[in-house]
């Protein structure tokens, strides 16, 4: 017998088409150019593409291997980690792509963090590598996880939105706020910005996709009302560097991103977690 969220996936993946990949962003260039919503000059929803603010599961059906693992392993994986919380106390729940991912990946020096601060406040890792904002409302209503009752929800996405204008952007982000609100009643969210990046796949793109997301860092922002939303930003923390690549070219990156130019290092994920104890430790303290 085939399971609610399989059959779940047949049918989103009826009614959807994938129309983004993974992307990063923000920095130099004026905000004028970063307003074009995508090099081609059409954003994803002008160009006939799912629409930010509707939810999207057909990346979850896709069997083709991406970066050694598919789509249906990627779900696969995040439903596990669901599942292990079930019966058991969720205070706290990182939503989000890749980056939110990371934080348990041991070759990447962020697991070290997130047993220290994390683990003590009965965290859950929602993130799944590659995720836009369209597959995270997905998940937010196949998962199951209406039955956990986290304090406190820390969101950080967008950056897989390349395609998307900033505008387009932002809605999708605030979808994702009133949806976890919907999902967790009562709920306190720590919204993150989207981190600067200059992206070493995007090649020429990556810092006018980086500009691109900072503009949408300034519209999301206005979402926070330290009330039920606070703010925390991330990009004052992570100034521009320059780096020089093993092949001798010189480029420019961002304090605490790795060699990809995209996902933290150590240093990135200390950053996030610093900048937000603040805030998390009123709102949710550690026994």
């Amino acid at each position: 017998m085939n399971s609610p969220l399989f059959c779940a996936l047949l049918f989103s993946t009826a009614i959807s088409v994938v129309t983004t990949k993974g992307a990063y962003s923000n920095s130099i260039l004026p905000i004028s150019q970063a307003s074009a919503s995508s090099p081609s000059g059409k954003t994803s929803e002008s160009a006939g593409g799912i629409p930010t603010t509707q939810p999207d599961g057909s990346k979850y059906s896709d069997v083709t291997v991406k970066n050694g693992v598919t789509g249906v392993q990627r779900l696969e994986e995040c439903q596990k980690r669901v599942d292990a919380f079930k019966g058991k106390s969720c205070d706290l729940i990182f939503i989000g792509d890749s980056i939110t991912r990371l934080w348990l990946d041991a070759k990447r020096g962020a697991l070290p963090i997130w047993i220290q601060k994390y683990e003590p406040r009965h965290t859950l890792d929602f993130g799944i590598g590659g995720d836009s904002i369209q597959n995270v409302l997905w998940r937010l209503d196949h998962m199951g996880i209406g039955s956990l009752r986290p304090k406190v929800a820390v969101i950080m996405i967008g950056t897989n939105n390349r395609k998307n204008s900033p505008q387009e952007i932002a809605n999708g982000i605030k979808a994702v706020i009133t949806k976890t609100q919907s999902v967790f009643p009562g709920i306190k969210i720590l919204l993150v910005s989207i981190m600067p990046s200059n992206r070493v796949s995007a090649g020429k793109e990556g810092l006018p996709l980086n500009e691109k997301m900072m503009t949408a860092d300034a519209l999301i922002k206005e979402y926070a009302d330290g009330q039920s939303v606070y703010w925390i930003d991330l990009v004052p923390l992570m100034p521009q560097v320059v780096v020089t690549s093993a092949d001798g070219k010189v480029d420019v990156s961002f304090k605490g991103l790795g060699s990809d130019r995209l996902h933290p290092d150590s240093t990135g994920y200390r950053i996030w977690s610093e900048a937000m104890e603040p805030t998390l430790s009123k709102l949710l303290p550690v026994n």
